[in-house]
């Protein structure tokens, strides 16, 4: 294990208590370094060692196991592919030597933190777990991709109870712009997974007008020009253009490198179809786009931003 950091009076994270970091890739590391630059004594764990390697490269202490890295900390904050992961790490492997889960190991009164995006349901089972066993919970899933992450302006929405969103508010102001407590348990993942269906829909519907209009006649600025002034605009259009040229930081200028993959708005959509079927929404364009972005995903789109759907578009379009 590698030696923690150790804050330096005076600054933000001088006064809190130790940090258990668990998943540090492309938004956890990012994340784990903005806590570590504002004095938070920070301690990771990652399954990956090259994740580890770039940790300490950056002046995050890391630890052998997560069990070592939750020992002694006061907040545990998880980043974690999915709900199967995060249950498992938390129940660990009864009757198994060294594979306690990680509400066993961590002193009574944790804050277990948890920033993945995963079903509102597990997000609920996850918190009903961790109170059961003595803890505090907290589900505070992320908007603003790795970029957001890098610079620490991520927008986080925060399921919690109000005493507990208070104690970890300092914490998410740190590695974000805007901290929003939207309910108890389980409401950061519902607004997460509504407003990514919002996107996801709203994209497609984005990049059908675009290519419409290109066999209307209508050139990529002059539709910008239009329905960025008027009641079609919005961020998918305004922030993410789908197309080169009117939104010079858009990754359509990049040759559709992310940004906000295809395979991530696949899984945020899917995790909003799984609502929808539980609650009985008689929704109809929420899965048809999980219906579409699944395809693109599979198809070559997984690791390009989710707004090169506009490609599949094209594609499919009759000449």
């Amino acid at each position: 294990m590698s030696e923690p950091s150790t804050p330096e009076p005076g600054r933000p994270g001088a006064q809190a208590g130790p940090v258990a970091f668990l998943g540090l890739g492309h938004m956890g590391g990012p994340m784990a370094i903005n806590l570590v630059k504002a004095g938070y004594t920070v301690t990771g764990f990652d399954v990956v060692p090259a994740a580890l390697e770039t940790a300490r490269a950056h002046g995050i202490a890391t630890a052998d196991t997560a069990a070592e890295a939750v020992a002694g900390a006061a907040v545990v904050l998880t980043m974690l592919p999915s709900g199967k992961h995060l249950l498992d790490a938390y129940r660990g492997t009864p009757g198994q030597p060294g594979q306690s889960g990680l509400l066993a190991t961590a002193a009574p009164g944790t804050l277990f933190l948890d920033c993945s995006t995963i079903n509102v349901d597990e997000a609920r089972e996850a918190a009903e777990l961790a109170v059961a066993a003595g803890h505090r919970a907290v589900d505070a899933p992320v908007s603003g991709g790795v970029v957001g992450a890098e610079a620490g302006t991520l927008t986080f929405m925060v399921g919690a109870l109000p005493e507990d969103f208070e104690a970890v508010r300092p914490m998410l102001e740190v590695m974000g712009k805007r901290v929003v407590h939207c309910g108890e348990h389980g409401a950061g993942q519902a607004a997460k997974i509504c407003n990514n269906m919002i996107l996801g829909v709203s994209m497609i519907a984005v990049s059908e007008a675009f290519v419409l209009g290109e066999k209307l006649g209508l050139t990529h600025q002059a539709l910008f020009d239009v329905a960025s002034a008027a009641s079609g605009q919005c961020w998918a259009l305004t922030t993410n253009c789908p197309v080169p040229g009117p939104v010079p930081t858009s990754p359509a200028n990049r040759d559709y490198q992310p940004g906000f993959a295809g395979a991530l708005m696949a899984k945020d959509l899917k995790l909003a179809l799984n609502a929808l079927q539980s609650t009985g929404v008689a929704a109809r364009l929420g899965p048809l786009a999980s219906e579409i972005y699944d395809s693109f995903a599979a198809e070559g789109g997984a690791g390009r931003d989710f707004s090169g759907i506009i490609t599949d578009i094209r594609d499919r379009s009759a000449h």
